[in-house]
């Protein structure tokens, strides 16, 4: 369908159809016969009548059928056949012909075996085979030579480990105869600073054990040396110039003075010619180490008393000789330590901590002059060291 003016056909039912196909003029007759498509088709050729049937022969020799004239004719120049003449090419070889069959034999009477077997008898050699067995041989033999190289490096090792345990058990050894001695070095060299002076730990020691004595008008410094006596008594040591007053007026008690407070002790003996006196308190106090050896010049010592009445007061020094003196009994110990009075009667003591003497008296009109009775005179008298 197209638009405008072009259209040529209408619907039987739309509006002026019956008009227009009055208008339209008549549609003329082609000329001709009517077209049918039937008339158009291909017809088959014409072949004729149907040849008549062929005469049937038995099976056998047969003779040429010729079809009938009015279907088949030779050709023009036809010829039966004849004898052939010579063929171009190589001469004719005959097949030979083959012999009958023979039941008894794999290809019958006469016939030649046929092709030889696939697979070769067991009785052949086998190249192949060889070959592998070659192969796997070499192979064990190479296996073989591995486990043994494997099997001496393994015995090596072991012998270098067992050397090697030895060593390390060797250098253990002496590692450990390093050790014993450098502890024991260790231990000397600790003795060795143990011994070393020091003044701070020498009066830690020495402070608690040491006390300020009031004997009547007299002021002076005892301390407490060994074990406790019976019911844990304490044994002191004090000079007897200290207590001289009280004892010779019959009295036997003093006064133990520290940190503000008084503890009673008792006069148990004196020796006057060595100027000690031994007393007792039922207060329990530390007793400080007396020495077993003789005094030496140049060893230091620590000084403690209560000098003026001042209490924990310490002084230090050096032993500057021990020498006898015309108003003495027995040998003194000559030391430098300042004293002052008040400090009668107090220890003094050496870098380990050890008694080695009672302070007594100091030279008039000179400084760095102390005396001091040996520790040994006190403990030969009253027994209590």
């Amino acid at each position: 369908m197209s638009a405008g003016n072009d259209r040529t056909s209408w619907p039987e039912t739309s509006p002026g159809y019956a008009a227009a196909a009055e208008a339209a003029p008549p549609v003329l007759a082609p000329e001709g016969p009517i077209y049918r498509p039937a008339d158009r088709a291909p017809q088959p050729p014409d072949y004729g009548p149907p040849p008549a049937q062929m005469p049937y022969a038995p099976p056998g020799q047969r003779a040429p059928v010729e079809p009938p004239p009015s279907q088949w004719a030779p050709p023009v120049g036809y010829a039966p056949p004849g004898p052939r003449g010579p063929v171009d090419g190589p001469p004719y070889r005959p097949v030979p012909a083959r012999p009958a069959f023979d039941p008894g034999s794999p290809f019958g009477t006469g016939v030649a075996a046929g092709p030889p077997p696939a697979h070769p008898r067991i009785d052949e050699k086998r190249p192949r085979r060889q070959w592998g067995l070659g192969v796997t041989v070499a192979l064990v033999v190479l296996l073989a030579g591995v486990v043994g190289y494997q099997a001496v490096r393994i015995d090596r090792l072991d012998d270098q480990v067992a050397a090697n345990r030895k060593e390390l058990a060797e250098t253990r050894a002496r590692d450990s105869g390093r050790l014993d001695g450098l502890d024991g070095r260790a231990t000397e060299l600790e003795n060795k600073v143990g011994a070393a002076f020091n003044p701070e730990a020498i009066s830690s020691a020495a402070l608690p054990s040491v006390f300020r004595v009031a004997a009547g008008d007299v002021t002076g410094t005892a301390f407490a040396v060994g074990k406790p006596a019976s019911g844990g008594k304490a044994n002191l040591i004090t000079n007897f110039h200290v207590v001289e007053d009280v004892y010779d007026a019959g009295g036997r008690q003093v006064f133990l003075e520290r940190d503000g407070k008084r503890y009673p002790a008792t006069i148990v003996a004196v020796d006057k010619t060595g100027d000690v006196a031994h007393l007792r308190s039922s207060t329990k106090i530390t007793g400080l180490v007396t020495a077993k050896g003789a005094v030496k010049s140049g060893q230091q010592i620590v000084v403690v008393g209560a000098p003026l009445g001042l209490s924990d007061s310490v002084t230090t020094g050096v032993v500057s000789a021990v020498r006898e003196l015309p108003d003495s009994n027995g040998p003194m110990i000559q030391f430098d330590a300042p004293i002052n009075p008040g400090n009668s009667g107090g220890p003094v003591i050496n870098s380990g901590k050890q008694v080695v003497g009672i302070a007594t008296a100091k030279a008039q009109g000179a400084e760095g002059i102390g005396l001091a009775v040996p520790i040994k005179v006190a403990c030969d008298a009253f027994k209590i060291c």
